[in-house]
Formats: structure tokens, C-alpha cells, sequence
């Protein structure tokens, strides 16, 4: 592989018009990661998670969307403006009892909350009306251990 350097940089309208900045009319997703800090304890469980401790969580969203003009769907900036805004301000170095609603704080029960949170959030900025998804989340709670929630399991409602 041979690596050069570029003798031209290309210019807008000049080496390359804007009508051929959007290659393509297919949905896409991008995915964008998070860390944030909490502690909690679980109720009702007989092991080391009874006891208030913390994790380092890492959140992994993935959102839908058609690509605009310039080729962009949904701006890696939008995304983390939501998650700071629906998700990091309320959970980060939070104890995470006292801040989710009534719930035994599990990754299992937290993700659904998050996806509920977010999503809300799509709404309210209208990402959704311009035909943006929350395809996909992931919630690590150690490296090794975590929660996935999709969308068409949350379309899918099965009530217990």
C-alpha cells in the first residue's frame, strides 16, 4: 500500500458538486457510545448486588434515519445533545434507587426506562416525524455483562 499526499483538496462546487453529496436514498443507522457513573443496590436478590455498589455503565444507542442532502442522517452532535440532556443529567453519579421510578434497579429493567426516556426525547425534537427510529440499546453494566433492548420488541407489546 502506497500512502500520498493529497496534491488538491476538494472544494464545494468546484471539484465536486452539492447535488452529489447524497449518494444514496437507503434508511441507515448510526450508533454512538456513552459512559456514565451510578450507584445502586437490588432488591428481593441474594447475592453481591443486595449490597449499594457502583458500575461504570456503558450505553450504546443506535437511531435510524434517511440521509439529508449532504449525506448525513442523524448528527453525531444531536444524539449526544438528547442523551445529556434525557439520560446523563438524571443518571450520572446518581444513586440510581432514588432517581428511576419505583423499580428494582437492573440493567434489565433500566434499559426499558432509558428506551422510554430517549425515544420521548426524539419526539419532542421531532426527529421522529422526520422518520428517525431508536433502532437499538445497549446497556453494559460490567464489560461483560449487559442488556439489549430493540425496537421491535418494544413495538411488540406483551403485557405480563
Amino acid at each position: 500500500m502506497e500512502f500520498e499526499i493529497p496534491k488538491k483538496v476538494q472544494k464545494i462546487d468546484e471539484d465536486i458538486q452539492r447535488e452529489k453529496l447524497k449518494y444514496h436514498n437507503k434508511r441507515v443507522a448510526v450508533t454512538k457510545e456513552f459512559t456514565f457513573d451510578a450507584a445502586h443496590h437490588l432488591h428481593c436478590y441474594e447475592g453481591k448486588c443486595k449490597n449499594l455498589h457502583g458500575h461504570t455503565y456503558r450505553l450504546v444507542l443506535t437511531i435510524s434515519g434517511f440521509v439529508d442532502p449532504v449525506g448525513i442522517s442523524m448528527d453525531f452532535g444531536d444524539i449526544k445533545k438528547i442523551y445529556k440532556e434525557a439520560i446523563e443529567s438524571r443518571l450520572d453519579h446518581r444513586y440510581l434507587n432514588d432517581v428511576l421510578p419505583p423499580m428494582n434497579t437492573t440493567a434489565e429493567n433500566m434499559i426499558v426506562w432509558i428506551w422510554e426516556e430517549f425515544d420521548q426525547k426524539l419526539d419532542d425534537y421531532q426527529w421522529k416525524e422526520k422518520g428517525f427510529l431508536l433502532e437499538e440499546i445497549v446497556l453494559y453494566e460490567t464489560p461483560t455483562s449487559y442488556a439489549t433492548m430493540k425496537r421491535e420488541w418494544m413495538d411488540h407489546d406483551e403485557s405480563l
